[in-house]
């Protein structure tokens, strides 16, 4: 049989570190459901492979593309449009989710809702065309407002808007800011809805928590008007005083407590750092101590320059810097304004002893995340439609000593996707590659329609072999191909491609899954080294499941289904019969492994992936 032989190119030096999170949950085309867990994730969903898992009821829905996948209701002629999901038992939660209003018809609202318990019986929080938005209970055609603000509602904007439900007490939030609080027992239990009525709208980026606590009794003052209350609603602040979210520390009035730093998109530099005057994230990143913490308020933060860490900025081993999202809301880092460039990255993290905890980072010039540094945590983030590898691995400067090339880094419950560069050569969704030290740790990471590769652990000549990496319990996806279908021929499209310059290095495979990657499920990519490659399943790969040409790598355990081209695998190295490899027929354990791929992420941070409804454990 001929052999294929692989792209043994060079990638850019760039960098991504990505996470995401959740809870324990069954994933169905882009939509997590889960049972309620202690400060879970019981629900998300990004609708970037649809919107299975959603109840219609009225009205004209589609998932359309709107920089990513959202979810639009498109119809102003219908009063009641909606989308349900969830448990009709869910009791106390935070429900989350971005809203874009596109038109307003007479009387129009654009509104996320928490416990419908009927198809017209629900609390709702409503974007208004009439420059207002309220925290609503609807039962039937009767809606009685339980708190309310003045404030111009744009179309074409994008909304943050967040329920939370504790007992008999229901609050609103708008961008991070309290609308209103009111006590209400009128509903106990029920799903979340998408609702619009005479109106046109698009929703991205639903999430659900059983995280939720009391708001303070007195808001900020507020000069907006706010509609009289049949319950005990309280005053809404303004739209510039941030408020708690669930389950959040207390405020500071003054200095926030010893370590703790708070940013919001609209901080400034020289603001105290309080949740009442939060500051910015590179003005925190400077100002944090050794087992400070930096909470970054929900919402887009607009960046058009990279967010550095500079080496020298360290934690310690007991004491890490941790960059975290305030509890119950999603920071997301924008550098949609950055060019396509090696230089222009997003988050780089160069110093050592950070964690970075439950941010999105999308639409950089380069990398999403760039680690530089060392002994760094970076956990249940995303990395997203970034112009290279969403996180990388690589040393800082060229001149950086081997001693001092990234090492022991983790990065843990993890996604990265659509990623892309502008040739489709470069753009993987995790990679250590080129020049790192050894320790460094993939662990429960998915990676998914990125234009090349879903890992690259390429190692080049004039520097010597990178270290031993460990992926482990992680999933590469649909590689070489985007969400919306898009492809580039540079692309090398495997899921796990694990060397290059035929420099052996030993890393560590195992418990992983590669399922529909556009080439090779797991390949050696030159690397003729002796790897540990076990209890892998590898299926449905458009070329050979598993490609290792030469080397000495042990292999057990490993499980091949249907290449998608029917080309047998290869593999040279230490293999015994405890393997189960394709060679134009499926063996006996390939027969609970068809139908769709589901993943999430349990309550711990554990990966859970389906196929066809059942559970696989590599």
């Amino acid at each position: 049989m001929k052999l294929l032989v692989l792209s043994r190119r060079r990638g850019r030096l760039a960098a991504l570190v990505t996470a995401a999170a959740a809870a324990a949950l069954t994933v169905i085309a882009g939509t997590v459901l889960t049972t309620p867990a202690s400060a879970a994730t019981l629900f998300s969903a990004d609708f970037e492979t649809g919107a299975s898992g959603w109840s219609k009821s009225g009205g004209d829905w589609t998932v359309v593309a709107d920089g990513s996948q959202v979810f639009q209701q498109a119809s102003t002629t219908t009063d009641r449009s909606r989308q349900f999901a969830g448990s009709t038992s869910w009791t106390n939660y935070t429900v989350q989710a971005r809203v874009k209003p596109l038109a307003f018809g007479s009387g129009g609202v654009a509104a996320l809702a928490a416990r419908s318990s009927g198809a017209t019986v629900m609390y709702r929080l409503a974007l208004t065309g009439g420059n207002r938005v309220e925290l609503q209970y609807m039962n039937g055609s009767t809606i009685t407002v339980l708190a309310g603000v003045s404030r111009t509602v744009s179309t074409g904007t994008w909304y943050t808007l967040k329920i939370t439900t504790s007992g008999s007490t229901i609050s609103g939030y708008i961008d991070g800011t309290l609308v209103g609080t009111a006590t209400s027992t009128a509903i106990a239990a029920g799903r979340i809805c998408l609702f619009t009525g005479y109106a046109s709208a698009r929703f991205d980026d639903v999430s659900v928590t059983d995280s939720v606590t009391t708001p303070p009794s007195t808001p900020a003052p507020s000069a907006s008007s706010v509609s009289p209350s049949p319950s005990s609603a309280s005053p809404s602040p303004s739209s510039a005083s941030p408020s708690p979210s669930s389950a959040s520390p207390s405020p500071s009035v003054s200095q926030p407590p010893s370590g703790t730093l708070y940013v919001a998109p609209n901080g400034s530099a020289s603001a105290a750092g309080t949740l009442a005057s939060p500051t910015t994230l590179a003005s925190a990143i400077t100002r944090v101590t050794a087992g400070g913490t930096i909470f970054m308020r929900g919402g887009t933060y607009n960046f058009s320059a990279t967010v550095t860490v500079e080496t020298g900025n360290n934690g310690t081993s007991s004491a890490r810097k941790k960059i975290s999202a305030y509890q119950g809301e999603t920071p997301v880092l924008n550098f949609s304004a950055q060019a396509e460039d090696p230089a222009n990255r997003g988050l780089a993290v160069n110093g050592n002893y950070w964690h970075v905890y439950g941010v999105v980072v999308e639409r950089a010039g380069d990398n999403g995340i760039f680690v530089g540094g060392s002994n760094n945590i970076f956990e249940r983030t995303i990395t997203r439609f970034n112009r290279d590898t969403g996180l990388q691995l690589s040393r800082t400067l060229s001149t950086t000593p081997q001693s001092q090339w990234p090492a022991n880094n983790l990065i843990l419950s993890a996604e990265s996707h659509d990623n892309a560069d502008s040739d489709g050569e470069d753009a993987d969704g995790f990679a250590a590659k080129l020049t790192v030290g050894s320790g460094n740790v993939f662990r429960y990471a998915v990676s998914h329609h990125n234009i090349d590769d879903g890992w690259d652990l390429y190692t080049k000549t004039d520097t010597g072999p990178i270290g031993v990496v460990t992926i482990e319990d992680s999933i590469a996806f649909n590689n070489g191909t985007l969400s919306n279908g898009g492809q580039a021929g540079a692309g090398d499209r495997n899921g796990y491609k694990l060397g290059g310059e035929d420099i052996g290095v030993n890393h560590i495979v195992r418990r992983n899954i590669a399922f529909k990657n556009g080439k090779h499920g797991f390949t050696y990519n030159s690397n003729p080294g002796s790897m540990t490659v076990s209890n892998n399943v590898s299926i449905d790969n458009a070329e050979r499941n598993f490609s290792f040409d030469a080397g000495t790598s042990v292999f057990r355990n490993n499980t091949s289904c249907r290449s998608s081209s029917g080309t047998n695998d290869r593999i040279i190295g230490n293999s015994d019969s405890s393997n189960q490899f394709w060679s134009g027929t499926n063996g006996s354990r390939c027969a609970g492994l068809s139908g769709a791929l589901g993943w999430s992420f349990a309550s711990d941070g554990r990966l859970v992936v389906t196929l066809g409804g059942s559970v696989v454990t590599p």
